[in-house]
């Protein structure tokens, strides 16, 4: 039996459903395994009072410490927060409270490693852990946690130093691994395993009835991903402006939603264009069943799941040639891979609605991607680390 700690500042939870949703599906999986138990932190990150009062930080303030939360034992140890610090305190600040924890926890659940799930801040926190508690460590990278804080000045040190350090390293896609060891991690510490996709959920589905039950009666557009501008919404927003009767929905919430309404307001897309908000999976799934194509104009990605979740919706995608796309584009009815410019997308848009591909080739190409398989894989991954150091 292998006993495995996650940790992760994304996860789920009762004022956020939908954040790291990816984590809490992987670590689902994972805990399905007969050969695995799981047992997750997540801290909460949150400021000195009376900061802590905040709108922003008192829905984290309300929660537990400890939950049972879809069948997995959850503690929630906060961590100070400083604002204006860019970070730089946050992966001591997590040990600091997550230490005393990690020790309880090891009286009655005596991990074999920590798999942290965001490179930065879980993964630094989890080395100084690792060290504290004598465990093997595992850093997952998934694209934006490597890009962005790994090129951040208060940060970057400590990413590439966690990379160097852990005892092994998880990239979504080939192309992140590569990135990954030209910023000066060692190469065979890294291994890819790509994400997994709940086929189930995400499936073709009578596209007319599907759009019938939104009060689509054209060519639908869906673009899944947060409000940020590393997602390249605007992109997409000017794309649809050129297709006269294609309708725009965006699912994602975050701070650029009034840059895109005021963008929307500009070129007169009010009745065209429209911002849905965090929206549930399972209405995000009856949304990508019912649209044409899935735009997402991301500046960078490891190997995003809203690719794989359209594609296995039978839906195909047209994405920029960033992360992972050509591990999931491998065939023209899975979508497009194009250049990063509103033109481009919109040529891509209009070819695919004129003449789309057939929904069930498009989701043959998401059946590899399978939760399963990416347990199966993710297991073998951890178990090996826990090999080779009990070999020392």
């Amino acid at each position: 039996m292998l006993r495995v700690l996650i940790l992760s500042t994304l996860f789920p939870d009762a004022s956020r459903p939908n954040f790291g949703i990816f984590v809490e599906r992987q670590t689902l999986s994972l805990a399905e395994r007969d050969d695995v138990e799981v047992r997750v932190v997540a801290p909460r990150g949150l400021p000195p009072f009376p900061l802590s009062l905040h709108p922003r930080y008192a829905p984290l303030t309300a929660l537990p410490s400890r939950e049972e939360w879809k069948g997995l034992t959850v503690h929630r140890p906060r961590f100070l927060n400083l604002p204006g610090t860019g970070g730089r305190f946050h992966a001591q600040a997590i040990a600091a409270a997550a230490a005393p924890l990690l020790k309880e926890i090891r009286k009655d659940f005596p991990f074999d490693v920590i798999s942290a799930e965001f490179f930065f801040p879980d993964g630094p926190a989890a080395v100084l852990l690792g060290k504290r508690l004598g465990v093997p460590i595992s850093i997952k990278a998934r694209g934006s946690d490597v890009h962005d804080w790994g090129r951040r000045e208060p940060t970057a040190s400590q990413v590439i130093a966690a990379g160097q350090t852990a005892d092994g390293v998880l990239a979504v896609s080939e192309a992140l691994r590569d990135d990954m060891i030209a910023m000066g991690m060692p190469g065979e510490k890294i291994e890819t395993i790509t994400t997994g996709v709940d086929l189930t959920r995400f499936a073709p589905r009578d596209r007319a009835a599907a759009k019938a039950e939104f009060g689509i009666t054209g060519p639908l557009v869906l673009s899944v991903g947060a409000l940020i501008p590393l997602k390249g919404h605007d992109i997409i927003i000017d794309a649809v402006s050129t297709l006269p009767g294609v309708t725009l929905w965006i699912a994602g919430e975050g701070a650029d939603r009034k840059r895109l309404e005021a963008q929307i307001e500009r070129l007169g897309l009010g009745d065209r264009v429209k911002l849905l908000g965090s929206v549930p999976p399972d209405r995000v799934a009856a949304a990508l069943a019912a649209a044409d194509a899935m735009a997402l104009a991301s500046e960078r990605e490891g190997l995003a799941n809203a690719w794989l979740e359209s594609i296995a919706s039978g839906t195909p995608v047209v994405i920029p040639d960033v992360g992972g796309a050509r591990q999931v584009v491998t065939a023209p009815a899975a979508g497009r891979i194009v250049a990063r410019t509103p033109a481009a997308f919109a040529e891509a848009l209009a070819g695919l609605i004129a003449n789309p591909p057939v929904p069930a080739d498009t989701r043959a190409i998401a059946a590899p991607f399978t939760w399963a398989a990416n347990s199966a894989r993710y297991r073998g991954f951890l178990q090996r680390l826990v090999d080779r150091r009990q070999a020392l």
